[in-house]
């Protein structure tokens, strides 16, 4: 879908709510891209973002799923606001196995104060893509509040 988005510096208020995550800096993720109504992060693997069976931890796949969609959706809002997630749905459909998860996230209905979107997470091991993770987030556009602390 094309988007138009309502701030023309969006790039760089994303960039910068991002770099405020110091959960982001934790996992080691990076935003790849931002354009209006979509965002990509990704996270390389590290051993301390395992569970059990040495796979990526569904903490930092949801984390993706959230990420994202918070981002594709927060680029599409006014200079003067900020954004919140109401709630989130996630399958895991794979193991997140692989040397990077990447996440990718589109805005599929841009409401007046709720965004709706979709998310996938994918596992990257040897060059092959494998989809472990799809899921659907509600986020809240907070007008006249600012993005920082």
């Amino acid at each position: 879908m094309n988007y138009e988005p309502k701030n023309k510096d969006y790039r760089k208020r994303v960039q910068a709510s991002f770099d405020r995550q110091k959960f982001m800096d934790l996992i080691g993720a990076e935003l790849v891209e931002v354009t209006p109504g979509y965002c990509e992060i990704k996270v390389p693997f590290n051993e301390s973002l395992t569970q059990q069976h040495g796979f990526f931890h569904a903490g930092v796949i949801s984390t993706l799923a959230d990420n994202t969609a918070g981002y594709a959706a927060f680029s599409l809002m006014e200079a003067d606001s900020t954004i919140l997630t109401v709630e989130f749905k996630l399958n895991l459909l794979a193991p997140g196995k692989g040397d990077v998860l990447i996440g990718k996230a589109e805005v599929i209905k841009n409401g007046r104060t709720l965004t709706i979107c979709r998310s996938e997470i994918y596992a990257f091991r040897d060059g092959n893509a494998t989809l472990c993770a799809a899921g659907l987030s509600t986020l809240i556009e907070l007008k006249n509040k600012s993005d920082y602390r």
